[in-house]
């Protein structure tokens, strides 16, 4: 197996269930590592490889909402709960936090294999994302204090003219600073300047999760997130993995 490969990442406290994931990723191609505790799962390096959680509710020790929320910043990996004694409050406020599925055990096999797949395809969705902003990030700290307020005033629609107006400066010093930051950005046109600007901006979050790469646009942080979840019933007449038997544990703008 490549050590390429997407990672399962699965935390439950029954070493059977445990066994019989991990076998059923490998079977299908995937690395698998699994904890039975959310302690020891944070013990572990994050990875940047494609990856998803599948996560038990009950666990002893710190439960996996709370470890939802301990790890919420991580887009890159999307959370499958499952269980088998969820009530509809619980899952709620799991899908509400976005977990990506919440599957019931006994877990059918075809059904959580699909599920994997989608998930692990949502993972190299946000990680492509991630670098794609790391990149603009990068080119937009690369512009001067006065390139980045060219640009601000380029893609809201102002001419050369009346940026110079706005910032006191000549037409043609406005021109030179244009050229300078339409190069840094690597942007071959207006319209590709202000789609960068968008992407930009809609990868802004004003609080709470940590950003990929820490970069301050208008005083906020750029992030890259995925919002992308549902439930799914099992399908019960299917195969099954083992259900658990232990006990439930206790942008522009930088004037």
């Amino acid at each position: 197996m490549s050590l390429d490969a997407p990672i399962v990442f699965m935390i439950d406290g029954n070493p059977s269930v445990r066994a019989a994931l991990g076998a059923l990723a490998r079977a299908a191609g995937w690395q698998s590592r699994a904890a039975a505790s959310a302690e020891e799962f944070l013990a572990w390096p994050r990875t940047t490889s494609p990856s998803c959680l599948l996560l038990e509710l009950h666990l002893p020790g710190m439960s996996g909402l709370e470890l939802q929320r301990r790890v919420s910043e991580r887009t890159e990996m999307p959370i499958i709960f499952i269980s088998g004694r969820a009530d509809v409050p619980t899952t709620v406020a799991a899908m509400k936090a976005g977990a990506f599925e919440f599957l019931t055990k006994p877990l059918a096999p075809d059904l959580l294999l699909s599920t994997i797949e989608s998930a692990i395809e949502l993972s190299r969705a946000a990680l492509r994302r991630a670098a794609e902003i790391r990149a603009l990030q990068q080119r937009y700290e690369s512009l001067s204090r006065r390139e980045r307020e060219v640009m601000n005033l380029v893609v809201s629609g102002r001419l050369n003219k009346q940026i110079g107006g706005e910032l006191g400066i000549s037409e043609i010093t406005v021109k030179a600073h244009r050229g300078k930051m339409m190069r840094k950005m690597r942007a071959c046109s207006f319209a590709e300047l202000v789609t960068m600007a968008a992407s930009l901006e809609r990868d802004l979050l004003a609080s709470r999760a940590e950003p990929y790469s820490s970069s301050t646009v208008s005083g906020r942080t750029l992030v890259s997130r995925y919002t992308h979840s549902r439930v799914t019933p099992t399908n019960q007449s299917a195969p099954t993995i083992p259900t658990a038997t232990h006990p439930a544990g206790s942008a522009v703008n930088n004037r």
